[in-house]
């Protein structure tokens, strides 16, 4: 497989996790949001800046952990999370966008991108549930 990660097209041995889309995705959407933020007005860095860098991190670090845990709590744990960083990424980027930083288009776009993360992080949820049914 490779690496999707943005250090080129070099076959690259990745982490389990780096194979499911949804890591991918946050992982490209964290990268994106972190570039943004470098232009954002010095008073905003531990403010805006460090909220939306933060959660928009947590996001891709929370679906690592729970895919890499092995109980089946701790994994549910890490994917809710998840879920609920990428709510709070979309309210950060709102905003930006709000505080005329990012211009509404992009916003919506981030906005639908996450609002994808946090589907594919609830059909992996059920996946999980099911799996668990089936082995009882």
């Amino acid at each position: 497989m490779k690496d999707t990660r943005g250090a080129g097209n070099q076959e690259k041995p990745i982490a389990g996790f780096e194979k499911l889309w949804i890591w991918q995705k946050a992982y490209k959407l964290m990268q994106n949001i972190h570039r943004f933020c470098r232009n954002l007005p010095r008073d905003e860095k531990f403010r805006l800046r460090d909220q939306i860098e933060r959660s928009s991190s947590s996001v891709c670090d929370n679906i690592a952990e729970g895919y890499t845990t092995y109980y089946y709590n701790d994994r549910m744990k890490g994917f809710n999370i998840a879920r609920k960083e990428a709510g709070e990424t979309q309210n950060h980027i709102r905003k930006l966008a709000g505080k005329s930083y990012l211009d509404g288009s992009q916003s919506q776009k981030w906005v639908e991108q996450y609002e994808e993360v946090i589907r594919g992080v609830n059909g992996y949820i059920r996946y999980i549930k099911e799996k668990k049914g089936a082995k009882k």
